[in-house]
């Protein structure tokens, strides 16, 4: 509820959702009646979740129930930059009928926030698909001239309904209860996640100090 200029951080969030096009249905789930109350004062679509929730992906899963769309696309609240290249990118790995579940990563310029727990780190294979979401820099360099990337997490996900669903009738798992990351759920129950590389630049908003980002961000984009 931060503001960006006017809006608060999550009225940005669902209009550059909505505006990119893409979606048969753009709705904003929360249990918070301050978020609830801005997107209905722009007239968009939201919804109060009904139960409490460990995650937002247990959230999101509430509202899936009694929708008809096959594949569901997160984005994430404090994600107010979204941008239609990428959300277009992370659909398209759908057209692969054994993709369950997508998400999106993209290479650390600034490396000095490799260390930083707030920065979720991913690793991937050979087909791009996720072995390891940590806070803890991955992969570790043992040799430092080995060149590799380090990729960030996006807190962007799509999954098939039904993937989702099953998201909700599993366990938390030990390496989510540790990491308090949701999506390696997922990875403990032996479901892969397709990764996106995107060049996307936008700023999530963490802590405080990543607000004032956003808001130097956001003054560029007017310029």
């Amino acid at each position: 509820m931060q503001l960006i200029g006017d809006k608060p951080v999550i009225v940005h969030t669902y209009q550059n959702t909505v505006s990119t096009g893409l979606f048969d249905e753009v709705c904003v789930v929360t249990d918070h009646p301050s978020i609830f109350d801005a997107i209905r004062e722009i007239g968009g679509q939201v919804t109060m979740s009904k139960e409490n929730h460990e995650s937002g992906s247990d959230r999101i899963a509430e509202f899936a129930k009694s929708s008809d769309a096959a594949i569901i696309l997160n984005v994430q609240g404090d994600e107010p930059f979204v941008d239609k290249k990428t959300l277009s990118q992370l659909l398209d790995v759908f057209k692969d009928k054994e993709v369950m579940v997508g998400s999106v990563m993209k290479l650390f310029k600034n490396r000095s926030l490799i260390a930083d727990p707030n920065y979720v780190k991913v690793v991937v294979d050979l087909q791009g698909r996720s072995l390891l979401f940590s806070r803890s820099p991955i992969p570790y360099e043992r040799d430092k001239d080995t060149g590799i990337p380090v990729y960030e997490h996006v807190g962007i996900y799509a999954f098939r309904k039904e993937a989702l669903l099953r998201f909700t009738e599993m366990e938390m798992t030990p390496l989510e209860k540790a990491e308090k990351i949701e999506c390696l759920r997922y990875l403990e129950n032996g479901i892969t996640i397709k990764m996106v590389i995107t060049d996307y630049e936008g700023v999530k908003i963490d802590v405080p100090e990543d607000l004032e980002k956003a808001i130097a961000f956001w003054g560029k984009m007017k310029d």
